[in-house]
C-alpha cells in the first residue's frame, strides 16, 4: 500500500474472464469484452459520430479496469478517417494493475496488441494522484486518477463530453454509484454530454436524475436485456469549447520554462514566438552542465511533496515522448541517491521508504548504499532508481527542435517592456522597437521577469555550481545528494553545488567566489567523506546562475493576477481579477529539471481547454494570484 493506493491482483474466473477478488465482481461481461466495450459504452455515446468535426472530444470512464474500453475507444478512433484531432480518456482506478498482468490480461484480445503494447511500455509506476499517457503523436492523451472515486473527481477539472460509468455491481461496490459520485460528473459535464453504462438498477436511475441526467434504458449486450443511456440536461448557459487568443502566444525566455511551454503549445497547433535575450538559449540558470533529477519527499506527503511527485514522474514521460520525436536530450537516469546527513535522518528515511514502491524509491543502509554508489557513504540513503542526471541546454535544443514550423526562436532580441493594444500583447525592446506580438503574452524568463513585473513575489537567489576536473575524485557510478549534490564526471567535469545566496538586485554579476567554492567542498565532504581534500577553491572553474524563488518554494504557473483592480471580501482564488491575456511560467528555483514539463502541460492545458493534468489543489498551490489573495485577507482581519 502506498498512501493508501493498493494495486489489484490478476484473477480469472473459469471462462477466462478477468475478476476482482476485492469486490467480488467481473470486469467485463462473460459475453465478450470487446464487444461490451462497442455496443454499451461507445454506441450509446453515440460515437464515433459525436466526436466528428470537433477539436477535441473528452471522455472519462469511472473504472479503468484492464483497459478494455480504453483499448477499444482509440482503436475506433483510429479507424475513422473523420475523428477529432485529439481525443482526451479520462480514467478513474482505486486499484491499477501492474503493467504486466495489464499485458496478460490483454492477449485475450489480440486485436488490440499494437495498442496494447503502447500502453503497458507507457504504463506508469502505481503512485496516487493524476498520471498524463500521450499516444499516437500527442493526438490520443490518457490520463489516469489514481485515488479514491469521489476524491480524485473532486479534484478534476475537466469539461467531460461523454461518461463511460463502468464500476463494478453497485451491491458490491456502491461508492461507485452514489449520489454523491454522480454530482461529482455533474460539475464536470459538458452542456451536451452523454453517458452510457451497463447498470439499470433503479437507485442508480434516480440518483442520475437528481444529478441532472436524463437516463433511458436501451437494448444491452449479450445476455444482458438493457442498458442505460443518458445527458446532461442544464438549465446552465452553454459551454462550448475553449478557443483563446487565435491559438497565437509570444513566451519571454528560452530557459527551460520558456521552451517547455512553448514546444506544448506548439505541439497542439499554436503558433509560438519565442523571444530570448542571449544568442542562443538557455543563457541563464538553466545553462548548467548538469542538474539533479530526483523528487523530494515529506512525512505527511504534503502539497510541496505531490507536485514534485508528478513532476518527477511527468518529465520521464514527457523526455521519452521528445526521444520518439527524433530530438534527444542528453541525461542518465539510471538512479540518484539522497544519502542521509546524520543517524537520526537515517533512521526516519527507513521508516519512510515503507510508504513507497521499490521501483519509485527504497532504503539503502550504508553498506548497501557505498556499494552502490562505488565510494564510501557516512550513513545511509534513498535510491530513486528513475532518478539521475540532465543537462537543461540540450533539453532547451530539443524542445524547441520539436517545436518544428509552429515555434520561432527570436534570439538575442532583449524584451524592455509590453502593452496591451486591443486583442494583442506587443513587446518591445529598449528602443520601442516591435519585438512580437499575439494574444497571448507568457512570461518565463525567470529571474530576470521581475524586470517586466515588479509586482510579482520572485526574488532572486544565487547559485554557484563548482567544475571538478575528472579524476580529481574517487570513481563513482551515480549523482549523489546530501544538502548540495555531485554528478559524475560529464564533459569531463564533475558538477558540485551549490551555493545558496539571496543577492536580491544583483543578479547580473556572473564573477565566482571563492567562499561558495569553498561551501560547495564542504557539501562534497557530506557527500564522499574525505574527498576533495587536495583540491584548491581558489583554483576551481564552475558557473553561476540565479534562480527564481518564491515566498512558498512553489512554481507560478497560471494567469497572473490584476494587482490594481479592488477586492471584494471573501473573494475565492477562482474568482480572482486576472490580466486579460497575461500568463506566468516562473518561480521554478532549483527544481527546473522536475516541474518544467509538467507546469508546461499545465499552462498550455489551460489555454487550449483541455483537461487538466493534475489535481486542482495542485493547481491552486501555483496559481500566481495567490499571494495577492492571502495579502487581501490578511488586510482584512
Amino acid at each position: 500500500m502506498i498512501y493508501g493506493l493498493t494495486p489489484a491482483r490478476l484473477s480469472v474466473t473459469g471462462d477466462g474472464t478477468p475478476f476482482s477478488e476485492t469486490y467480488g465482481d467481473v470486469y467485463h461481461s462473460a459475453d465478450g469484452g470487446p464487444g461490451q466495450a462497442r455496443h454499451v459504452f461507445l454506441h450509446g455515446n453515440d460515437l464515433p459520430r459525436r466526436w466528428r468535426g470537433r477539436e477535441r472530444f473528452v471522455i472519462l470512464e469511472t473504472g479503468f479496469g484492464s483497459g478494455l474500453n480504453f483499448l477499444a475507444t482509440w482503436a475506433v478512433w483510429l479507424d475513422d478517417p473523420q475523428r477529432c484531432p485529439r481525443l482526451h480518456y479520462l480514467a478513474v482506478e482505486k486499484h491499477p494493475f501492474h503493467a504486466a498482468d495489464l499485458a496478460r490480461l490483454h492477449e485475450a484480445w489480440p486485436e488490440f496488441t499494437p495498442l496494447s503494447r503502447e500502453l503497458c511500455a507507457a504504463w506508469p509506476l502505481l503512485m496516487p494522484g493524476f498520471h498524463r499517457l500521450e499516444f499516437a503523436a500527442g493526438q490520443v492523451v490518457l490520463t489516469l486518477l489514481l485515488g479514491e472515486a469521489e476524491t480524485v473527481l473532486r479534484r478534476c477539472e475537466a469539461r467531460v463530453d461523454a461518461f463511460y460509468l463502468d464500476g463494478f455491481d453497485p451491491k458490491k461496490n456502491p461508492a461507485m454509484w452514489s449520489p454523491e459520485l454522480f454530482r461529482r460528473l455533474a460539475r464536470l459535464a459538458s452542456q451536451e454530454a452523454t453517458l452510457a453504462t451497463w447498470c439499470v438498477a433503479g437507485a442508480v436511475r434516480e440518483a442520475l436524475r437528481a444529478a441532472g441526467f436524463a437516463v433511458d434504458k436501451r437494448t444491452g449486450f449479450g445476455r444482458k436485456r438493457h442498458m442505460l443511456t443518458g445527458n446532461y440536461v442544464s438549465r446552465a448557459p452553454a459551454r462550448g469549447e475553449t478557443r483563446i487568443g487565435g491559438r497565437r502566444a509570444v513566451v519571454l525566455g528560452a530557459g527551460l520554462a520558456g521552451c517547455a511551454i512553448a514546444e506544448r503549445l506548439a505541439g497542439r497547433g499554436w503558433s509560438v514566438s519565442l523571444v530570448e535575450r542571449h544568442a542562443a538559449p538557455a543563457g541563464e540558470a538553466s545553462g548548467n552542465l548538469a542538474g539533479i533529477v530526483r523528487p523530494l519527499l515529506s512525512r505527511d506527503d504534503n502539497l510541496a511533496s505531490r507536485l514534485n511527485r508528478a513532476g518527477f514522474l511527468h518529465s520521464r514521460r514527457a523526455w521519452a515522448a521528445l526521444d520518439s520525436t527524433g530530438f534527444t536530450a542528453r541525461r542518465n537516469l539510471h538512479g540518484v541517491l539522497q544519502i542521509a546527513r546524520d543517524a537520526a535522518q537515517e533512521k526516519l528515511m527507513r521508516e519512510m521508504a515503507a510508504a513507497y514502491p521499490e521501483d519509485y524509491m527504497c532504503f539503502l543502509d550504508r553498506a548497501a548504499a557505498s556499494q552502490r554508489l562505488g565510494c564510501a557513504t557516512a550513513h545511509g540513503a534513498w535510491l530513486f532508481p528513475g532518478g539521475g542526471w540532465a543537462n537543461p541546454p540540450s533539453l532547451c535544443r530539443a524542445l524547441i527542435a520539436a517545436g518544428g514550423d509552429h515555434l520561432a526562436l527570436l534570439s538575442g532580441r532583449e524584451a524592455a517592456r509590453y502593452e496591451r493594444i486591443g486583442r494583442d500583447w506587443r513587446v518591445l525592446d529598449g528602443e520601442d522597437h516591435l519585438i512580437a506580438t499575439a494574444p497571448i503574452l507568457i512570461l518565463a524568463g525567470g529571474a530576470t521577469a521581475r524586470d517586466l513585473a515588479p509586482e510579482l513575489p520572485i526574488t532572486p537567489v544565487r547559485g554557484q555550481v563548482s567544475h571538478i576536473p575528472q579524476g580529481r575524485l574517487p570513481d563513482f557510478s551515480l549523482p549523489a545528494c546530501c544538502e548540495g549534490y555531485l554528478t559524475p564526471a560529464v564533459d569531463g567535469v564533475h558538477c558540485l553545488g551549490a551555493s545558496y545566496a539571496n543577492d536580491d538586485g544583483h543578479y547580473t554579476q556572473q564573477q565566482l567566489r571563492e567562499v561558495d567554492h569553498t561551501g560547495n567542498l564542504a557539501r562534497l565532504a557530506r557527500i564522499l567523506p574525505g574527498a576533495g581534500k587536495t583540491l584548491d577553491p581558489s583554483r576551481l572553474d564552475g558557473r553561476i546562475g540565479f534562480r527564481a524563488t518564491t515566498p512558498d518554494h512553489l512554481p507560478l504557473v497560471g494567469a497572473l493576477a490584476d494587482t490594481q483592480m479592488p477586492l471584494p471580501r471573501g473573494i475565492q482564488l477562482k474568482d480572482m481579477p486576472r490580466r486579460e491575456g497575461l500568463y506566468g511560467l516562473l518561480g521554478l528555483g532549483s527544481r527546473g529539471l522536475v516541474w518544467a514539463a509538467l507546469a508546461a502541460e499545465i499552462l498550455a492545458s489551460q489555454l487550449n481547454g483541455d483537461p487538466a493534468p493534475v489535481e486542482s489543489d495542485l493547481l491552486n498551490a501555483i496559481d500566481p494570484a495567490r499571494f495577492f489573495l492571502r495579502a487581501h485577507r490578511r488586510e482584512q482581519k
